[in-house]
C-alpha cells in the first residue's frame, strides 16, 4: 500500500472510531438505526479491508475491532435490538487489553515495540519504563471498558453517549499527556 493509501486508511479508521458513538447515539435516540446500522456495517467492513494492509505493532487491533463492529451491527439489525451495538466500546477495550496485556506475557511489551520504532537501542531503564507504561494502559482499558459496560447496563443513552463519545477520549488524552510528562521527567533524570 502506498503512503497516501496508508494515510487514507488511517484517517478513515480514525474518523469511524470517533464518529461511532455519536452515530449510534443519534440512531438510538432518534429511532434511525434501521438505516444507520447497515451504513455502519459497511463502513466497518471498509475499515476491515483497509486495515488488513496496515503494518506495525498495532496491526491486529484495527481488523479485530472492525470485525466486531460489523458483527454487532449485523446482530443488532437481525434481532432489531440496539443493545448489541452499544457493546462495541466494551469490545474495543477488551481487544486493546488483550493486545497490550498479551504482549506482557509473550515477546516484547507493546509500548516497547512502539518506542523502538523511534529509538531502536532502548536502554534497560527504557525497557523497564515501557513495560510499566504497558501495564498502566492495561489498567486504563480495564477501567474504561468497565465504565463502557456500566453505561450499557444502565441503558441511559445520554450517559452512554457522554462516556463513550467524549469522556473516554478525554481520559485517554489525559493519560497520554501524563505519560508524556512523566517520560520527559524520566529522560531528564536518566540523562
Amino acid at each position: 500500500m502506498s503512503l497516501t493509501g496508508q494515510r487514507l486508511a488511517q484517517g478513515t479508521t480514525l474518523l469511524i472510531m470517533l464518529a461511532w458513538p455519536f452515530l449510534i447515539w443519534y440512531g438510538v435516540t432518534h429511532d434511525e438505526l434501521r438505516w444507520l446500522l447497515p451504513l455502519m456495517a459497511i463502513l466497518m467492513l471498509g475499515r476491515l479491508l483497509l486495515s488488513s494492509q496496515q503494518r506495525g505493532p498495532l496491526r491486529q487491533i484495527a481488523p479485530a475491532g472492525a470485525l466486531i463492529g460489523v458483527l454487532l451491527c449485523l446482530i443488532s439489525l437481525l434481532f432489531t435490538q440496539h443493545q448489541w451495538v452499544l457493546w462495541y466500546p466494551v469490545a474495543v477495550n477488551m481487544i486493546m487489553l488483550a493486545a497490550f496485556g498479551g504482549s506482557l506475557w509473550r515477546g516484547m511489551p507493546l509500548v516497547e515495540r512502539l518506542a523502538r520504532l523511534r529509538e531502536p537501542d532502548l536502554s534497560p531503564a527504557g525497557v523497564r519504563y515501557t513495560r510499566r507504561v504497558t501495564q498502566v494502559w492495561c489498567g486504563f482499558f480495564i477501567l474504561n471498558g468497565a465504565m463502557a459496560a456500566a453505561t450499557c447496563l444502565v441503558g441511559n443513552m445520554t450517559w452512554w453517549g457522554l462516556w463513550n463519545g467524549m469522556l473516554s477520549y478525554v481520559a485517554m488524552a489525559l493519560l497520554m499527556a501524563a505519560e508524556w510528562l512523566v517520560r520527559q521527567r524520566v529522560k531528564k533524570r536518566d540523562a
